[in-house]
């Protein structure tokens, strides 16, 4: 069989996004408009997107700073917090705004502080989403400052997700970017309204990555990557074809100067060249076949949507990763953004 050199798909969307605001989210957005029709845009802004009117007026900024001509739409969520409004959230969803809501235990990453402290508080909240048919998203991570970094997810799984799925069977749950085996094995064997997200970091770093060479606080996301076999696990998800799965980049952009710190903030940036690392992934694993599901299909359907009908087009041919992104009037070197693998080696290119 001849080696696959192109490949044309229904242009993807991105289903767990950090944009953040102002002069970042000035500097940023275009890579992301650039690669997908729509993205999930997470609300973890501070003050985090917790009304209607927050969210429409982000949504304006995000508009207003696309580059001209940009075909992108911003898919808006709702920062679940204890004292939540239902009515606030519903009408948000009914009139268009909300596309979903973010789940954050408190502390858990970014801009948390603000999420649930007691999942008691919000199981009203949580009632009247599984009735008006409103996903939820979790940041799927125990805050228990007693539990390993490394297995935080795997019993926030215990504790927390798989009995909240058994009393609200019908809620729609994106379990968003699984690092781990426990989490695939989760995410299959629920049903129909369980899935999850994959980074292309998640697919493409173990945990070795954030101490190779020393400290590397570029490669420091949360959840932090894990062991090899849970990265391997990710991949065999990714590539099956199980409608379960699907593309979300959690690009994630901070700047050198709040990652290279002695207390630097996690997230990785992979924005400028995501979607050019996951066919990276499929074609090494030899599933190219079924990238188109995992990039363009699987998410809109299992968000009701339908699937975009313009199409982009990648060559395998050599390119690289960008270098630091400047933001504009940022005082400094340390005002620039790194990208996940900056400088690298690119096997695939977006040429349409």
């Amino acid at each position: 069989m001849a080696e696959a050199t192109k490949i044309t798909l229904r242009r993807p969307d991105d289903w767990h996004l950090h944009l953040r605001d102002d002069l970042i989210l000035e500097a940023v957005v275009a890579f992301t408009a650039r690669r997908f029709a729509r993205a999930i845009v997470m609300p973890n802004l501070s003050p985090p997107i917790t009304t209607e009117a927050q969210a429409r007026a982000y949504r304006g900024r995000i508009l207003a700073a696309l580059p001209v001509g940009a075909d992108f739409t911003p898919l808006m969520t709702c920062y679940l917090t204890d004292d939540a409004e239902p009515d606030e959230i519903i009408r948000g969803f009914k009139e268009g705004v909300f596309t979903a809501v973010k789940l954050y235990p408190a502390g858990a990453t970014t801009n948390s502080a603000n999420g649930v402290t007691d999942m008691g508080a919000v199981l009203g909240v949580l009632e009247g989403m599984e009735k008006a048919g409103i996903p939820l998203l979790v940041h799927g991570e125990t805050t228990d400052p007693r539990v390993d970094i490394f297995h935080r997810e795997a019993v926030f799984i215990d504790r927390t997700l798989a009995p909240l799925i058994e009393r609200f069977s019908g809620l729609k749950v994106v379990f968003e970017h699984i690092t781990t085996s426990d989490a695939v094995d989760f995410v299959t064997s629920a049903g129909p309204n369980v899935a999850a997200t994959i980074t292309a970091h998640h697919l493409m770093i173990n945990r070795n990555a954030m101490f190779e060479g020393g400290l590397q606080p570029h490669m420091y996301c949360l959840p932090v990557a894990k062991r090899e076999h849970h990265r391997l696990a990710l991949r065999v998800a990714a590539t099956s074809g199980n409608a379960k799965f699907f593309l979300g980049t959690d690009s994630a952009p901070h700047t050198l100067a709040t990652k290279e710190t002695a207390c630097g903030c996690a997230g990785i940036f992979s924005a400028p060249a995501a979607l050019e690392q996951y066919v990276q992934v499929f074609d090494e694993d030899g599933a190219l076949e079924t990238f188109e599901a995992f990039a363009s299909l699987n998410g809109p359907a299992f968000y009701g949507l339908a699937p975009n009908e313009a199409t982009i087009t990648l060559k395998k041919i050599a390119g690289q990763v960008p270098g630091d992104i400047p933001i504009e009037n940022a005082e400094g070197p340390k005002g620039a953004i790194k990208p996940f693998m900056a400088g690298e080696a690119l096997s695939w290119t977006l040429v349409d």
